[in-house]
């Protein structure tokens, strides 16, 4: 990374407020700043945030939680916003852009619980805590004896509610675990083969407006190459299929040596078993100008695949 920017800028972050969202602020802001940007945040609350009785492919999708902070971006009290990438909608509205995706975290799934160490050493008609249509799809595959019931809030208020014997035990992210020091709260991570991520889990997206080409020219040391080829094709997969929170779908890609890999799978929200799996390979050199737009390719031929199979 380099240590002296071409410009120093003066720039405001838009965040959630909640403990994870500004985990993840504050790591942007610390490393502006480390190349001589002079950085400040701007806290905010989300519909996303407010609306907790209710699971989010009902009220809307993801877009509740990024919907106020385009607004702030818009009228110019911020100039950039740091979202979990995959609560960024697969397309963003006019005026907007990804200018940045920053190196992943672990994208996988983790299991949480006081008392079993592993989704397999639970009763029969266990309860288990989601609020994810892909978790509880890929959860009832691995174990159909178990009750699925909802679980929304932030982060510590999920882990609240399986402290209070509300759950045997709860489905989270292993990054926002591990990035908020609770990884100590991990029993188990569940291999992809067993619990498929979503589409950019573990990944940190940052939203500008378009016209903001020194805004984007800043974020660029920050960007990772291989995480953000990977992610292009696992949104491709979301978008080709309609991806929205209402859909139980699932798509995870690796580069390694000039291969992506993408996997994929889509289940029935009814309660089925899972229906449609894909799995596709791609040579791409990772700084070929054509490599976002051949991720994309793959990600849409998975989808095209998956749908041969009865998907959606």
């Amino acid at each position: 990374m380099s240590t002296a920017p071409q410009t120093s800028l003066s720039l405001t972050i838009a965040t959630r407020e909640s403990r994870l969202a500004l985990w993840q602020a504050q790591h942007v802001q610390a490393l502006l700043q480390a190349l001589g940007h002079r950085v400040q945040l701007l806290g905010m609350t989300t519909q996303g945030d407010q609306i907790l009785d209710r699971s989010l492919s009902k009220v809307g999708g993801k877009g509740l939680f990024v919907k106020e902070l385009e607004v702030a971006l818009q009228e110019g009290r911020a100039n950039l916003a740091v979202h979990s990438l995959k609560d960024v909608p697969m397309d963003l509205p006019e005026g907007f852009d990804l200018a940045c995706v920053m190196q992943r975290e672990d994208p996988r799934d983790a299991w949480v619980s006081s008392h079993y160490a592993h989704l397999n050493d639970l009763p029969q008609g266990a309860v288990v805590g989601t609020s994810s249509l892909r978790r509880t799809v890929l959860l009832r595959a691995l174990r159909p004896d178990l009750k699925i019931e909802p679980l929304r809030g932030n982060l510590d208020t999920r882990l609240r509610k399986l402290d209070e014997g509300q759950y045997d035990g709860i489905v989270l992210a292993a990054a926002g675990l591990k990035r908020l020091g609770l990884a100590q709260r991990i029993r188990h991570i569940f291999d992809v083969t067993e619990m498929l991520p979503a589409a950019g889990q573990g990944a940190l997206g940052i939203e500008i407006c378009s016209q903001h080409a020194d805004v984007a020219q800043a974020l660029a040391p920050l960007a990772d190459a291989t995480t953000w080829l990977a992610v292009t094709a696992e949104r491709a997969v979301s978008r080709a299929m309609g991806g929205s929170c209402s859909m139980p779908l699932a798509a995870h890609a690796t580069w390694h040596e000039g291969v992506l890999r993408l996997d994929a799978a889509w289940g029935d929200p009814s309660g089925a078993p899972i229906l449609a799996r894909s799995q596709a390979n791609q040579s791409i050199a990772l700084h070929d100008p054509q490599a976002h737009a051949q991720a994309n390719a793959l990600g849409e031929s998975v989808a095209q695949a998956l749908r041969a199979q009865g998907a959606g």
